[in-house]
């Protein structure tokens, strides 16, 4: 028996804007608070890392999850 690997979507209650970071804290089991506060000090901190463009790039790729 495996467990379920929950897939690489967008999640609907773990959701400050559009459910990205918490779909991607869901999907590596990972607390979404933390995982949003390394995104955006990465944003913050580094050039070569374009968290706006990024985040709105994995809006669009990303499936909205069905939970």
């Amino acid at each position: 028996m495996s467990a379920r690997i929950p897939t690489l979507s967008r999640t609907r209650e773990d959701r400050v804007l559009a459910g990205v970071l918490g779909g991607v804290a869901r999907r590596f089991d990972a607390n979404p608070t933390l995982v949003r506060a390394v995104f955006v000090v990465l944003s913050v901190v580094s050039a070569a890392f374009p968290g706006l463009l990024v985040y709105l790039l994995l809006w669009l790729l990303m499936p909205e999850g069905e939970e």
